[in-house]
């Protein structure tokens, strides 16, 4: 009888799979945890935002970064990826915003503009068959596919059921920070306004993206609430009703963290323009 050992690295997972010749059979085992394809993976594009400090007509997320609306270089980092569907949450100027895109999406309208978490609750739907969902934004046009793969990794390699998409940067007033157990695990989201003096100086920050189980994001969107002092549905909170049910989130930390960059109005449009700009000429 011989044995060979072969290595194989499936995408997102090291597997070992070991052949073995025999007269009588072949055996063929593979981890096949963590053997997933992004074709499994739906991209919900958060696209329905006014933007009036953009001070346009324009839908804000066809505001122009680099030739390029800013949606278009989120939706090439998703399929990128390698995503299988990509859906686009649209509200105000809805009908710029699917003009522009085409048939290369499906659709789903946000009528009232309740918060992040109402915002994903229109696209239930896309749920129910399970695999996963990554959340994106419109106007944070400088994440990669490299990023996402990444934290699908992260998702696949740790058995998680969530992963938040963090960055560290240096001045991080007004953004959620990430709440870490003494192990270095992920404990919460704290927003800034909330934060007490020790967690304000927390650098590591919620850039709003995170890739979901389908399913478990699903179950943990019916019991979101909205008391608190918006009266809106935070994204946010779905991951504390998930470790509230024993599920297990994580994080991944992109390693620049330009990536995680929005605009909400001319100002930061230039800021964009001038990263994304060296990083094309590389």
């Amino acid at each position: 009888m011989r044995e060979v050992s072969f290595f194989i690295f499936c995408y997102y997972k090291f597997a070992i799979i070991k052949l073995k010749y025999g007269i009588k059979s072949v055996i063929i085992y593979a981890g096949l945890k963590g053997i997933a394809s992004m074709e499994n993976v739906t991209a919900l594009i958060l696209a329905a935002g006014e933007g009036k400090r953009m001070k346009s007509d324009k839908a804000k997320v066809l505001h122009h970064v680099c030739g390029k609306p800013m949606i278009e270089w989120v939706y090439e980092a998703a399929r990128d990826a390698g995503v299988g569907k990509c859906i686009i949450i649209v509200g105000h100027k809805a009908e710029q915003v699917m003009e522009y895109m085409g048939d290369r999406a499906e659709y789903v309208m946000q009528e009232q503009r309740l918060g992040t978490g109402h915002a994903v609750q229109q696209a239930r739907r896309y749920m129910e068959d399970g695999g996963y969902i990554l959340i994106l934004y419109g106007d944070v046009p400088l994440v990669t596919s490299v990023t996402i793969k990444n934290a699908m990794e992260r998702l696949l390699d740790e058995n998680l059921d969530a992963v938040v998409i963090s960055a560290e940067v240096e001045d991080p007033t007004g953004y959620g920070r990430i709440v870490r157990n003494p192990d270095g695990s992920f404990r919460r989201i704290v927003e800034h306004r909330d934060a007490n003096p020790d967690e304000r100086e927390i650098r590591e920050i919620n850039s709003g993206m995170y890739i979901f189980k389908s399913r478990e994001l699903a179950d943990a969107l019916q019991h979101l609430k909205n008391d608190n002092d918006q009266g809106e549905y935070y994204l946010t909170d779905t991951l504390e009703i998930m470790l509230s049910k024993g599920l297990k989130v994580g994080v991944y930390k992109v390693p620049d963290s330009s990536e995680v960059l929005g605009a909400n109005d001319r100002a930061q449009l230039e800021v964009l323009e001038s990263i994304l700009g060296k990083r094309l000429q590389k």
